[in-house]
């Protein structure tokens, strides 16, 4: 969460994106999928971004 701050992120909208969007996501397949879901990734930060 310290990071998400850092990069400018609402915490609960960030934490809101991931509980609807990792649960979609084939991760144990695919774990470079992850990276997108990274503070820094740029549609976390598009959907995330202010207080």
């Amino acid at each position: 969460m310290e990071t998400a701050k850092e990069h400018g992120l609402n915490v609960y909208k960030y934490l809101t994106y991931l509980f609807e969007h990792l649960p979609n996501v084939e991760f144990l397949m695919k774990p470079k999928l992850l990276e997108d879901f990274l503070p820094w990734a740029k549609k976390v930060q598009e959907h995330c971004k202010g207080i």
